[in-house]
């Protein structure tokens, strides 16, 4: 059997003070299962030196395939443009910051490699390490999972979290238009649509950080998200 490609999609912006760190984790990281690691790092127009470092990367490590947008686009203008240069049989995606724990993969590729799940999220809401913080934030992303849940006949806890890993062929089965943060809204709800997809979560850690620390999600996203969510399972294919 021809060993599978994992597609690790990293969108960044403005992350110096993480993004050497996160790029050695992932290049480290030693998974369970054998499959090739591919890393595809998106900076989505930084301004604070990441860019710089990035460059600097690039040159250091030709296996790294690093695209440079023009300008701060926004997450999800960053993640089709990885997911358009990702050639993995199975795609994840992996923030730039060290919110999240890539050593989570290995119970999520375990699900996809033994034919169980087509798509897999991870969840900050089932007993793993979990930093106490922002009860509106919690509050918000209940609420949004809450209404796909009821209008897409799905049971996923946590719609918000970044860890969502998936066969290529689901990624190919959808066009991605989300520009922001609502890519989460627009990905989960598209799938939930077309009922084919056997989707799971599984527990993973959550580290993580406040704003002066550099978290860039914030109230008015939660806001727009509910937008989205009427767009998307209503007015949109």
């Amino acid at each position: 059997m021809k060993q599978k490609k994992l597609s690790i999609v990293i969108p960044v912006y403005n992350e110096r003070e993480y993004i050497r760190k996160i790029i050695n984790l992932v290049e480290n990281l030693k998974l369970d299962y054998k499959v090739e690691k591919e890393i595809v790092i998106v900076d989505d127009g930084s301004t604070d030196g990441t860019r710089d470092i990035l460059s600097e990367l690039n040159k250091e490590k030709s296996h790294l395939n690093i695209i440079f947008q023009e300008k701060n686009m926004g997450k999800g203008a960053a993640l089709r443009k990885g997911f358009k240069n990702a050639t993995g049989d199975i795609i994840v995606i992996q923030d730039a910051d060290l919110e999240y724990d890539p050593r989570d993969w290995n119970e999520m590729l375990r699900l996809i490699l033994e034919d169980k799940a087509d798509v897999v999220y991870g969840s900050r809401f089932y007993g793993k390490s979990h930093r106490a913080l922002y009860f509106h934030h919690y509050l918000g992303n209940r609420l949004i999972s809450f209404l796909i849940n009821l209008l897409c006949d799905i049971t996923l806890s946590d719609i918000e979290v970044c860890y969502k890993m998936f066969r290529k062929e689901v990624l190919d089965s959808i066009t991605l238009k989300q520009n922001d943060f609502g890519f989460e809204v627009e990905f989960t709800v598209k799938i939930a649509k077309q009922k084919k997809w056997r989707i799971y979560e599984t527990a993973i850690n959550y580290y993580g950080r406040t704003y002066e620390e550099g978290k860039k999600i914030n109230w008015k996203d939660g806001v727009k998200a509910l937008w989205y969510i009427i767009k998307y399972r209503f007015l949109t294919k």
